[in-house]
């Protein structure tokens, strides 16, 4: 696809000092810079992938239009560059775009692409301004996520609401219509009780298909919350994990046996007949810092198995949360460790927009699915997290119980709630979002998951302050008969 060229000016100097070379490239999200003349500075390999063109057809060119609309057309950092970003931004975008809340003068936009990929592909797009020590736009980064699969599966579910809204249409037609029969002949009161069991038998399996339908729907909710907030993190990682940890095992074994033949041949040194080759083995050995590698290696290799430690960890915790049971059990399970694995998950979403302040208290293991309520502690945090302004804030988490019930507290220093709004919040399919930025479904299920654990949830909000969700749970479901496990599912 030809994009045509232009000559390089001093702007590209001054984006030479924000190159970060293997980090820009090794990014997992697709992402482009160009300079103050439009022409493409930075164009990483996840942008190549995402995009279906060489980083060597679109570097040090001008016209990134041509890539997405087939047509010479500005691109957002274009308009960003040229300073045209609030005249004409309504008429590229019309609705699907708003201002940055967390970076000055960055816009973020959606949009449907038929040209790119074979059935045409939803982007998520934000770009923000790139400016010198003067403060003068030098250039524009505009970052890329493919957002198909959440378009896909926010169409699914609002067609999946629009035919139980069918089928409860036409089940209270026809209840309605067996009650002005029932009414008008009383002589066939027989007959009609008959019919009116057959047609409860008939809403019993239609309540056990909406039962079924909600499981799925709970499900997708979660599929579509953890693909948001583990994006650029590979589904295989486990695989070059593993095998990094075990050729680091064996690295550290070979390091042992050459320090320990390092050792013999110092000695050997010594015992040298030959001066003038043993004071060339002690220069190159003051050369090489011996010494000192042989001190600062072991630290090293500590600090770096530490490091991939962690990383097995937070792919652990993120297959733990996202472990969906066939049949799942009423277990004993550690209220705060639940909670901390669920925060490992959500950290990407929330690091960026408020700090998380931990008050745990002393709760012994108690009988729930921990799985479920490992959603219902993400759907709060990831909540509050949305409900902050421009200016960084801040959610606390508390834990406690008394003698029958454990509490969780989620409380933010966000926005806060309308009162004409808070006795909605728990309806399905509800949502103060943006159109495409949530489903409606995450306290709605949330509400249900507590109330099959025969607990409530309580909200208490404030506009300007912040709002405060606290779920209680009884620690003990005395018509359940529990498997017994101190450990997480």
């Amino acid at each position: 696809m030809p994009i045509s060229s232009a000559p390089q000016t001093t702007a590209d100097q001054s984006l030479n000092e924000l190159d970060t070379s293997d980090f820009f490239e090794g990014s997992p999200i697709a992402t482009l810079v160009i300079n103050a003349d439009h022409v493409v500075t930075h164009f990483n390999r996840a942008c190549a992938m995402l995009l279906g063109v060489p980083a060597s057809q679109v570097i040090g060119k001008a016209g990134l239009g041509r890539i997405f609309y087939d047509v010479e057309r500005p691109v957002m950092a274009d308009l960003i560059v040229d300073g045209a970003m609030e005249d004409i931004l309504s008429d590229f975008y019309q609705n699907r775009y708003r201002g940055s809340l967390v970076i000055p003068d960055a816009y973020e936009a959606e949009g449907f692409f038929p040209k790119l990929g074979a059935n045409g592909r939803w982007l998520f797009f934000t770009a923000a301004p790139l400016r010198n020590a003067k403060g003068t736009v030098v250039g524009a980064i505009e970052t890329l996520q493919d957002i198909t699969e959440r378009k896909i599966v926010d169409s699914a579910l609002m067609e999946a609401q629009i035919e139980v809204e069918a089928i409860v249409e036409q089940r209270t037609k026809q209840l309605a219509e067996l009650n002005v029969v029932l009414k008008e002949d009383v002589g066939r009161r027989e007959k009609a009780e008959q019919e009116l069991l057959k047609r409860n038998a008939e809403l019993n399996t239609l309540n056990e298909k909406l039962s079924m339908a909600q499981e799925h729907l709970v499900q997708s909710e979660k599929l579509a919350s953890i693909g948001q907030l583990a994006a650029g993190v590979a589904h295989e990682i486990n695989n070059p994990i593993g095998y990094i940890f075990s050729n680091y095992g064996m690295l550290e074994k070979y390091l042992i046996s050459l320090f320990d033949m390092l050792t013999l041949y110092e000695q050997a040194e010594h015992a040298c007949s030959n001066a003038d080759l043993s004071q060339a083995l002690q220069r190159k050995r003051e050369e090489l810092e011996v010494d000192f590698l042989k001190q600062d290696i072991p630290e090293l290799m500590k600090e770096s198995k530490e490091g991939i430690v962690r990383v097995r960890k937070i792919v652990q915790d993120l297959k733990d949360f996202s472990h969906v049971e066939s049949k799942p059990e009423w277990q004993l399970s550690n209220f705060n460790q639940g909670i901390d694995s669920t925060l490992n998950v959500v950290n990407n979403e929330i690091k960026y927009k408020a700090d998380i302040i931990k008050e745990y208290g002393d709760i012994p293991d108690f009988q729930c699915i921990l799985s479920q309520i490992n959603q219902v502690v993400m759907n709060l945090v990831v909540n509050a997290a949305h409900a902050m302004g421009t200016e960084r804030g801040k959610i606390y988490i508390r834990t406690g119980c008394d003698n029958e019930n454990a509490w969780l507290e989620v409380e933010d220093t966000g926005s806060g709630i309308p009162k004409d709004v808070v006795p909605r919040i728990f309806d399905p399919f509800y949502t103060t979002k943006p159109v495409g930025k949530g489903t409606g479904l995450g306290l709605s299920l949330s509400y249900g998951i507590v109330q099959k654990h025969r607990g409530h949830i309580e909200v208490h909000t404030e506009l300007g302050r912040g709002t405060t969700f606290r779920v209680t749970l009884p620690l003990r479901q005395d018509t359940l008969t529990p498997t017994p496990s101190g450990s997480l599912p």
